[in-house]
């Protein structure tokens, strides 16, 4: 056979052979490779399942709720009211109801809420927002407003901020426009916060815009970087830094930019004259004025959120209940603690007279007028706006109040009482105080503008009461009298008949019938006359806009204004007695113990609720999620998951994917996330290339190639 035919032949054999080793190795090398579940190899930085716009960013330091997620439970302190969010979308408030920023029980659907200076402000699941309270100024015109993502409040302006990073406002008209709207050019912003008369926005990258208002210069952001979240005060503003430390700018006569040394913050809130800071393990601190208390927070614990107001501060805990320190209008409510008490009376401040004449008081004592402590043989008291009346078992009175540094602006001479004798009864209106003597005249002292003092030619009358500035009389035959102020008819009595016992509030008249029922003169804005209904009472009381009733079976009832939750009273048993004020109630139990309805106990019955978040954890092939395990996991707000990845041989970890955010380290197999909404995420593994079992393969086919090859040159030789 000729040689060069035979060496062609057999090349023409050795390409099939060669091209069926490459067809083997084309199949079985990346099979090798993936593994035999055939997973891909991905690169570090690639996301499984999710785009980049799929990937949520890091989350702010103030949680706020989504249309699409749970609402998670939040407070806002007002200039004198509290807002809390509920975790049904429903909201409640407590305080200062005099514009009509507490009524907001009808709200629902709301995912976040602001409070003003006296207005309130509630984001709606939709993207709307609602309000209440105060118009004068433009600042509650956010009814057009949509696709809103968050709100802020401010004195007399309402800042929302939009899906786009823009940003709307509302209000600060003249005379109060300081520029604190003017934010119309602001873009790629992603939280903002409105202090009295100033704005302030965080941008995306961390830096800091502000407008409005800027002596003291608390507008001087411009300089702010790595930034998390923004908070707005009086004539102060503060910023979260990443790395948990705090900035402040603007006024500090109080000490409230004192920030410099806080670490480990995980959110901030700017009050007026202070600020507040929560950390991370759920502890608060506070700098600035504490001239209320509304800096003595020291010793709270399991804080979620916190938000600082005028002079008082609030704390939202994990089990969804409210905590507050500061202004409690003086903490007239804090009778907790008071034992054997035969009396009470409230005005601005409540009093409590005990059984062997010595008398307690609690609540505003700005002039003096709680100086009870050195008081004996005292048979009945009586609470003025700013002063306290005693009479003595002997007949003479004894009154306080209207010693403070301002005091002055007050003192229309309703203390001047030590003259007076053979006293049987003592009654303190607004700016006076009234004494029934035991012949059944009587004697008043103190500022007379609306002529309330003129009683000098009253007879027969068994009892007294005085209101803001109107007194009435009731007669030994039933019938009222009634001088003053009248211009909401408080003192239209005359044909009242058959009444028992009578109460003056600010701007109305209660009188009690012998048969148990109550009618009612004056002012009714607020319902506080609407009492027509009542049976079986044996005792009123009317505060500054409400009345109050004493049943037969101890039980109580109130009508009229219920801002500080001062109405909250249907729980009351076995009362003896009943004072309203302006902000409270008291009630004297038949153990001589004292209850209270007004700031400072409404907000300690609140239960927001408590939100929980799911996390779905999945793993790929090549390994498995250990702790806390896979499935369908839930959690409170803000607790931190741990989370182990466990590879299986020759499958190391590669990264966490899915939601994110949150994770500590996506590319450690031990890791934390930290559970601010509802989370999927998945354990990603891949393969090592096994090069000795991929030379093994190789070796055997080029192995079995060359044997078919020599084999068929043997058969052709």
């Amino acid at each position: 056979m000729n040689k060069g035919g035979v060496a062609m032949k057999n090349r023409k054999m050795l390409f099939p052979a060669l091209l069926s080793i490459i067809l083997v190795l084309s199949l079985v090398v990346p099979a090798a490779v993936a593994g035999a579940s055939g997973a891909v190899c991905l690169p570090d930085n690639h996301a499984i399942g999710y785009s980049a716009a799929d990937i949520p960013t890091a989350a702010p330091a103030i949680t706020l709720n989504t249309p699409q997620g749970n609402v998670t439970p939040m407070v806002a302190a007002g200039d004198d009211h509290i807002v809390a969010l509920k975790s049904d979308g429903t909201v409640v408030a407590v305080g200062d109801n005099g514009n009509g920023q507490c009524n907001v029980g009808h709200w629902t659907a709301i995912t976040q809420v602001a409070g003003g200076r006296q207005h309130t402000v509630g984001l709606k699941s939709d993207g709307t927002v609602a309000s209440a309270g105060m118009y004068a100024l433009g600042q509650r015109d956010v009814g057009g407003w949509t696709e809103i993502t968050q709100v802020a409040a401010g004195d007399i302006h309402t800042v929302g901020l939009k899906s786009d990073g823009t940003v709307a406002a509302a209000g600060g008209e003249p005379p109060q426009d300081y520029g604190q709207c003017d934010v119309g050019s602001w873009t790629d912003i992603t939280q903002v916060a409105a202090g009295s008369h100033h704005t302030v926005g965080l941008k995306s990258n961390g830096t800091v815009v502000a407008t409005g208002y800027n002596d003291g210069g608390l507008c001087d952001v411009g300089d702010w970087t790595d930034i998390t979240q923004v908070a707005a005060g009086g004539a102060h503003t503060v910023g979260l830094k990443s790395d948990g430390t705090v900035v402040a700018v603007g006024y500090n006569g109080s000490g409230q930019c004192d920030v410099g040394g806080w670490t480990d913050i995980t959110q901030v809130s700017a009050g007026l004259g202070y600020t507040v800071g929560l950390k991370s393990d759920g502890t608060v601190v506070a700098a600035g004025s504490n001239s209320s208390g509304q800096c003595e927070v020291g010793g709270w614990t399991d804080i979620t959120q916190v938000s600082a107001g005028s002079g008082h501060t609030v704390g939202l805990k994990s089990d969804g209940t409210v905590v507050a320190t500061g202004y409690n209008d003086g903490g007239p409510c804090d009778v907790g603690d008071w034992t054997d008490i035969v009396q009470v009376a409230a005005y601005s401040h409540t009093v409590g007279l005990k059984p062997d004449g010595t008398v307690v008081a609690t609540g505003d004592n700005y002039d003096g007028q709680y100086n009870v402590s050195g008081w004996t043989d005292i048979s009945q008291v009586a609470a003025g706006s700013f002063h306290t009346v005693g009479l003595k078992s002997d007949g003479t009175v004894v009154a306080t109040g209207i010693e403070g540094t301002e005091g002055w602006r007050y003192d229309h001479g309703q203390c001047d009482v030590g003259a007076w004798m053979d006293i049987i009864q003592v009654a303190a209106g607004q700016f006076y105080t009234v004494g029934l003597k035991s012949d059944g005249t009587v004697v008043a002292v103190g500022e007379n503008g609306a002529r309330q003092c003129n009683v000098g030619d009253w007879t027969d009358i068994v009892h007294i009461a005085a209101g803001g500035a109107h007194t009435v009389g009731l007669k030994s035959d039933g019938t009222v009298v009634a001088v003053g102020y009248n211009d909401f008819h408080q003192c239209d009595v005359g044909g009242w008949t058959d009444i028992v016992q009578v109460a003056a509030g600010d701007i109305h008249t209660v009188g009690l019938k012998s048969d148990g029922t109550v009618v009612a003169v004056g002012d009714n804005s607020y319902g506080m006359c609407e009492v027509g209904d009542w049976m079986n009472m044996v005792q009123v009381a009317a505060g500054e806009w409400h009345t109050v009733g004493l049943k037969s079976d101890g039980t109580v009832v109130a009508v009229g204004d219920k801002s500080y939750g001062k109405c909250e009273v249907g729980d009351w048993t076995d009362i003896t007695q009943v004072a309203a004020a302006g902000s409270h109630t008291v009630g004297l139990k038949s153990d001589g113990t004292v209850v209270a309805a007004g700031p400072g106990v409404e907000f300690a019955k609140w239960n927001l609720g408590v939100t929980q978040y799911n996390i779905t954890i999945s793993s790929n092939e090549g390994g498995s999620v250990t702790m806390p395990g896979e499935g369908v996991y839930t959690y409170s707000p803000r607790t931190v998951v741990n989370l182990v990845a466990e590879p299986e041989e020759g499958y190391p970890f590669v990264r966490w994917t899915g939601d994110v955010s949150t994770v500590g380290n996506v590319s450690a197999a031990s890791t934390t996330i930290t559970m601010h909404g509802d989370y999927l995420i998945t354990a990603n593994f891949k393969t090592q290339i096994n090069w000795a079992l991929i030379s093994g393969i190789v070796a055997a086919v080029i192995a079995a190639g060359l044997v078919i090859f020599f084999m068929r040159r043997r058969r052709t030789a």
